[in-house]
């Protein structure tokens, strides 16, 4: 038996004026009835009188249509729940990346695509290439590049370093990392993909960080160096970093085998036609 043969069924149950349900079906009368009739005989049971020119549903039909409605009703929730996933982006990004290229992108795209539909995640550079990898995200938003995944490279974003208004190099526009050895850091925790550019950073400049304060969230960090605690060494404003390398690649990864619904694809393609067509000093 076919989906459609039980929707024809369940119809006929709610009107059995077959003529008038077959015309509502867009269905010829003969063929509906031929498909009563291998519904029956399928079944092993007669499933409607005859009264006249109607049919009836007798008990086995009434139990039957029970069953029908039910399972109808879950495969119309299937296949609402799928034309919903077909339309959602579920989008991992780091919490630096939240503050504004997130929200930039999503708003462009969202302007030529009214109906798409973002599902997002923020956590640590590795728990959300996890997702990635294990189907849970789509696509992601991150640095470096995650190990084992597919990956577009979009723009360098310069790390700068943050410090409080009475710091002896607050006044400065420029420094080099070894003009810091002597300070405490506040600093992102280990598994964080930041961690490990400023730790390689560190130690091309000769110097292990004092660290007073490791975080979660840099904008916590950013708040901290300014009250005093450290200073930190960030993506966004502060003072510029001469040392080679000091920027992290921000990128776009995914898991080429996984299946990635229309909308993924299409947001996906609209990140990576965005920063060719931008120049570099166009990119944050």
């Amino acid at each position: 038996m076919q989906v459609d043969e039980l929707r024809w069924f369940a119809a006929v149950v709610e009107d059995p004026n077959v003529t008038r349900v077959a015309a509502a079906l867009h269905v010829s009368q003969p063929a509906l009835s031929r498909s009563l009739r291998r519904l029956e005989t399928s079944l092993g049971v007669q499933l409607f009188d005859r009264v006249g020119r109607t049919l009836e549903p007798n008990r086995h039909g009434r139990a039957y249509a029970a069953a029908v409605r039910r399972a109808l009703d879950e495969l119309d929730g299937g296949r609402e729940a799928l034309e919903t996933e077909a339309g959602e982006v579920r989008l991992a990004f780091l919490h630096t990346l939240g503050t504004w290229l997130v929200p930039e992108l999503i708003r462009a795209h969202r302007a030529a695509h009214p109906e798409a539909r973002f599902r997002l995640s923020q956590a640590s550079a590795g728990a959300l290439a996890e997702a990635v990898r294990d189907g849970r995200s789509d696509l992601l938003l991150t640095s470096p590049r995650p190990e084992g995944l597919a990956w577009t490279a979009l723009f360098e974003q310069p790390l700068r370093l943050v410090v409080p208004p009475d710091h002896r190099l607050a006044t400065r526009r420029r420094i080099r990392l070894a003009e810091l050895a002597g300070d405490e850091f506040v600093i992102m925790r280990p598994e964080y993909g930041l961690r490990g550019i400023t730790d390689a950073l560190f130690e091309r400049a000769g110097f292990t960080p004092r660290v007073a304060f490791e975080g979660e969230d840099p904008e916590t960090l950013r708040g901290l160096a300014a009250a005093g605690l450290g200073v930190a060494l960030l993506p966004g404003d502060g003072i510029a970093v001469t040392d080679k390398g000091a920027s992290r690649t921000i990128g776009l990864a995914w898991r080429p085998e996984r299946y990635r619904p229309p909308a993924a694809e299409a947001f996906a393609e609209f990140v990576r036609r965005s920063y060719r067509r931008r120049s570099p000093a166009s990119r944050r």
